[in-house]
């Protein structure tokens, strides 16, 4: 079975303004690209970078007037999902190189004033354990309200409204979860089950290795949906950041009236 995917969205500069888009599935080993087509509005300037951490690929673009992107898969997942609760945590000291900065304070998940907190909140849990632990909390404590948060809001304001959409429940996770010294991601999918329908946000752990290989820094990613919505073994990751600014799919260096977006996610053959 294959996920098929059709986004477009569309925005307007009045004068030549550049924008960086990442909306397109990546090419990774737990998910193939079966198909795909992209169509942009002719541009002055397009040119495609790699992404944060090499997953998915951004597009720089500059223009003026109505620029409007198209972009249809059909990408066929091989992710398998393990039980978070089964799997350890990493001490700190023997992490990988490159988890530590999903560790770290970021521009929406300010953690390390929540370390108190989620060692009070979560006693008695750690690893994998601790983090459905915190999955199952925001699940049961927040509120789904689309509306109610803006690009300014941070993890700590959703925290205080108990409310927001998918990139609110996701940093938090984020958040409580580099407060437990876990490192966390923020992750840009396109993802069954998700109602309404947009593009969708969750979070990946970094835990110890699921096969039990205890060598130093053995561990993988494991995602994780606090909004519960997800079919998670076929979410369709577009990329990954420290949190929702690294992974937008449009992001403006200038003035932009934004039109409209549509997304559809289905199951094919």
């Amino acid at each position: 079975m294959s996920v098929l995917i059709s986004s477009r969205f569309a925005f307007c500069f009045d004068q030549p303004t550049s924008a960086l888009l990442q909306f397109e599935a990546a090419s990774l080993p737990e998910q193939e690209i079966i198909d795909t087509a992209t169509s942009i509005t002719a541009t002055q300037h397009l040119a495609r970078v790699a992404a944060q951490d090499n997953i998915g690929e951004r597009i720089w673009l500059e223009g003026k007037g109505r620029m409007e992107v198209q972009y249809e898969a059909n990408i066929r997942v091989k992710r398998q999902l393990h039980d978070l609760s089964t799997l350890a945590s990493l001490p700190p000291h023997m992490l990988p190189g490159e988890t530590v900065k999903f560790l770290l304070d970021s521009r929406y998940c300010r953690a390390d004033q929540y370390q108190s907190l989620a060692s009070a909140e979560f006693e008695g849990t750690s690893g994998g354990a601790r983090i459905a632990a915190i999955r199952d909390w925001i699940e049961a404590n927040f509120t789904y309200t689309p509306g109610i948060s803006d690009a300014s809001t941070d993890a700590s304001d959703s925290f205080i409204a108990r409310a927001g959409i998918c990139r609110d429940y996701t940093h938090v996770l984020v958040m409580l979860a580099r407060a437990s010294s876990i490192p966390a991601r923020y992750v840009a999918c396109y993802a069954p089950g998700v109602t309404p329908q947009d593009f969708h946000a969750v979070a990946e752990v970094f835990l110890a290795d699921p096969h039990g290989e205890e060598s130093e820094g053995a561990g993988s990613w494991q995602l994780v949906d606090a909004t519960g919505m997800a079919d998670l073994a076929n979410a369709v990751k577009i990329g990954v950041g420290r949190d929702a600014a690294d992974v937008s799919f449009l992001t403006t260096f200038g003035p932009m009236q934004f039109e409209y977006s549509k997304v559809s996610v289905a199951f094919g053959d």
